[in-house]
């Protein structure tokens, strides 16, 4: 009976007041929650910036995390860059991350810098790294030196040939040792510049000298005169050295050259006598044709001395005696010719008339 009693009686009903404080508690264990996931995620990087110095708060992180950054990483680089020495700010940091940047080498690269009393500011290394530069390489080759093959292998050409004033052919090689220099590599240009300056260099420090033994006796010229011309102007390197790693003799090119000019002048020359002796071959023939013309002329006008003679008799003008009389001056005349060894068709005479 006790029990039917107690299934009989009504619940009892909570006031409006428990509700509400219900409700309040449900919520702040809610927040507490997820207060405790924010602590024991960042908790440990937190803890390691506040032991370092590097002074990034929980807000910062949580920041960080809803703008999608690897908040890992970039408390891990401020870490490095504070303990290295080096005072920059998380927002800088971050900036660098959310425009696509390389922030560990980026940061690697100051440190380096910083580590070698160079000067290489934060934002300049961050405009270094988003220009497409390698800025650690940079920096590495600003601390060592590289050296730079003078032709470039790659392109197929082992050595630069020039020409001595004397005519000789001089084959050169040369590597140039050089330096970055950090505050013109932006904007400044790379290394197929330094080569092609180099190589203009030396093509003219050869074709300056007199003799190309001079050359050979002392490479150094090569080198001194190329250095004093600035070659390093505009460009993100610094010249250090240049040196001459091996020089040969090529071809006698004035003489090949002087050659092929005295070759040329004969075929010139060539040409002008034939052209002479062409025009000597017209000229003969058209005084051959005037000749024949002429005989002509004279075949034709001796073809009316008959007829001459015959009218000369009818007309009492010519006798008998004289017309012998001629006759035999003309067979003295063409006897004479032909002791001389003369064709008295050649002098223009006919024996028979």
């Amino acid at each position: 009976m006790k029990l039917l009693t107690l299934l009989q009686a009504k619940p009892p009903v909570l006031s409006t007041d428990n509700s509400w404080i219900l409700i309040l508690a449900a919520i702040a264990l809610l927040v507490g929650i997820f207060l405790l996931i924010i602590f024991f995620s960042f908790v440990r990087l937190w803890i390691q910036s506040l032991l370092t110095g590097a002074k990034i708060s929980l807000l910062d992180l949580v920041g960080m995390k809803l703008r999608n950054v690897d908040y890992g990483l970039i408390v891990r680089q401020k870490i490095a860059l504070v303990q290295a020495g080096v005072r920059i700010t998380t927002q800088e940091l971050e900036s660098h991350f959310l425009a696509r940047g390389n922030v560990s080498k980026t940061a690697s690269a100051v440190i380096a810098a910083h580590k070698a009393n160079l000067e290489l500011p934060w934002k300049t290394a961050a405009a270094i790294d988003l220009a497409g530069r390698d800025i650690l390489d940079a920096v590495r080759t600003s601390v060592n030196p590289k050296v730079i093959d003078c032709p470039d292998p790659g392109k197929g050409r082992s050595y630069l040939d020039a020409v001595c004033r004397n005519g000789i052919q001089l084959r050169a090689r040369a590597r140039v040792t050089v330096r970055t220099k950090l505050e013109r590599l932006v904007g400044g240009a790379t290394e197929e510049t330094i080569i092609a300056r180099v190589g203009e260099g030396i093509v003219k420090a050869i074709g300056g000298a007199e003799d190309h033994r001079q050359v050979l006796a002392n490479p150094n010229l090569i080198s001194q005169t190329v250095l004093h011309n600035s070659l390093d102007a505009s460009t993100a390197f610094e010249i250090v050295s240049i040196d001459i790693a091996d020089i040969e003799v090529g071809e006698n090119i004035g003489a090949k050259l002087q050659g092929e000019q005295a070759a040329a002048d004969l075929r010139v020359a060539q040409a002008e006598a034939e052209k002479r002796r062409a025009a000597a071959v017209a000229l003969e023939q058209e005084m051959s044709a005037a000749v024949q013309e002429n005989r002509a002329k004279v075949v034709l006008a001796e073809s009316e001395v008959p007829l001459a003679i015959a009218t000369a008799f009818r007309e009492g003008k010519l006798g008998i005696m004289e017309y012998y009389q001629m006759k035999n001056v003309q067979a003295d005349t063409n006897m004479r010719l032909n002791i001389a060894g003369l064709s008295p068709e050649s002098q223009g005479g006919n024996s028979r008339q």
